[in-house]
C-alpha cells in the first residue's frame, strides 16, 4: 500500500524523520503508550531506522525498507508480539500526535490516519 503523492506532501526525508523520531520520542515519554512501548526494544535505534525506511516506501518515496530487507510482510513481521486493540489505538494515537507536532497540515494528516488504521489493524494479531 502506498500514499499517493504523500512523500513531496510530507516535505521528504527531514519531515518523515522528524515525524518517527517525535512518533518514538512520545512513546518513550508518555505513560498512555506504555503497552505499544513494552513491545519494543530498549535501544529504539533499529526501530527508528526502520520505521524511518518503512515509512518512506509507504508515503511514495524511496522504497529504503524493501530493497534493504525485501517486502514488507508487515503481518507476518509482527506476528511474535502481541498486538490488540489496546496496542492498535496506542500507535494510532502516538502517530497521531506526531503528525500535529511535526506540523502536518489537517487533510493529509486525515489521509494518512486512515493509512495507518487499516495498516495497524491488519497487525492486530489478538482477539477482540
Amino acid at each position: 500500500m502506498h500514499i499517493a503523492m504523500s512523500y513531496e506532501r510530507i516535505g521528504g526525508e527531514a519531515v518523515i524523520r522528524r515525524l518517527v523520531d517525535r512518533f518514538y520520542d512520545l512513546m518513550d515519554e508518555d505513560p498512555d503508550y506504555f503497552g505499544v512501548r513494552k513491545l519494543h526494544p530498549q535501544d529504539l535505534t533499529h526501530s527508528r531506522q526502520k520505521l524511518f525506511m518503512f515509512l518512506s516506501g509507504f508515503t511514495g518515496g524511496p522504497s529504503l525498507y524493501t530493497e534493504k530487507y525485501g517486502e514488507p510482510r508487515m503481518r507476518t513481521r509482527h506476528m511474535p508480539f502481541a498486538i490488540g486493540i489496546p496496542e492498535r489505538d496506542q500507535w494510532l494515537s502516538c502517530m497521531g500526535r506526531a503528525m500535529v507536532d511535526v506540523g502536518l497540515d489537517e487533510e493529509l494528516c486525515k489521509k494518512l490516519a486512515m493509512a495507518f488504521y487499516q495498516t495497524a489493524d491488519f497487525m492486530r494479531n489478538q482477539p477482540e
